[in-house]
């Protein structure tokens, strides 16, 4: 079977993302000034970066037998993710709710035919690296154990779910935002979590990274005017990726994911701003940072 570089599992869902001058007060209506609505998920925004740029990708989920769940395969077959994984389940497809006001959101989620995906280790064998977010504590620690013992990386964006010690140590990158790392371990000390690298995002822009050695540096911010947040942690997450499966330093990898949340929060849309690696490379370039991109 054709080999994968990323295989990415998560949820599948459809975003209806609404930006409003002031979140409505009880029995209040409020009109929203945009709106956007398009396939999300945290997990899967990542890997439709890692397929824009080039790399073989594969995911894990679950949709339901209806148009939402047509319009995730086919955007994925449109991008070459192999859809080999999904799921297809008599279960409406999971649905996505923001309104959006400034730098705050509020978000509603049904998740529907998210909570019916399976892992088949099968599958998750054929890849380099695997990357989870949004995902139940028994999937992480079984995608997370099997993949250790078969010597594929994985991260793990985790956000506010909990994490075992001792899956802790096993996860290669863990991923979080700095109130989410703040809540879990009490403060920004990054030597408190025992995954082997570690990447917190910081409020504002930028990034601390502490690599396996103990390594930690600040990954400075890029000015933007931010008009949607979302999905700006799964693109950050998709440039760390690329970058460590290219032999890229962590600190690299970083700069790398910086730049994709930049172009992202500029735009309404988790996936409004993927735009290809040469793209992505000018955007750099054009900033000033410089990175060990290999010619096109």
């Amino acid at each position: 079977m054709v080999g994968l570089d990323v295989v990415g599992i998560g949820n599948l869902n459809y975003d209806i993302i609404m930006l409003v001058d002031h979140f409505p007060e009880f029995h209040e209506k409020v009109n929203a000034g945009e709106a956007f609505f398009g396939l999300g998920g945290a997990a899967a925004n990542t890997i439709s970066w890692l397929a824009t740029f080039g790399l073989r990708t594969g995911y894990i989920g679950a949709v339901g037998r209806d148009e939402i769940g047509g319009a995730h395969l086919a955007y994925f077959r449109k991008l070459g993710v192999d859809t080999g994984g999904i799921k297809v389940v008599d279960v409406p497809s999971g649905v996505a709710v923001a309104m959006v006001h400034g730098e705050d959101k509020r978000i509603v989620k049904y998740p529907g035919a998210n909570l019916m995906k399976e892992v088949d280790p099968g599958y998750i064998s054929r890849a380099r690296h695997v990357h989870l977010s949004s995902n139940p504590h028994a999937i992480i620690e079984r995608v997370v154990n099997f993949a250790n013992e078969r010597g594929i990386t994985v991260s793990l964006d985790i956000g506010e779910a909990e994490l075992p010690g001792e899956i802790e140590e096993r996860v290669d990158y863990l991923m979080m935002n700095e109130d989410e790392y703040r809540r879990k371990f009490g403060s920004l000390d990054l030597s408190l979590s025992r995954a082997r690298n570690l990447v917190v995002t910081l409020n504002g822009g930028g990034a601390l990274v502490r690599d396996e050695n103990g390594n930690v540096h600040e990954i400075r911010g890029l000015s933007a005017r931010v008009v949607d947040s979302t999905g700006a942690g799964d693109s950050f997450d998709a440039g760390v990726i690329y970058g460590i499966l290219n032999g890229w330093s962590l600190e690299d990898a970083a700069r790398l994911g910086m730049v994709l949340a930049y172009l992202t929060v500029q735009k309404v849309g988790a996936r409004s701003a993927i735009v290809p690696l040469e793209k992505a490379m000018e955007v750099a370039r054009e900033n000033g940072i410089e990175l060990p991109f290999k010619e096109l």
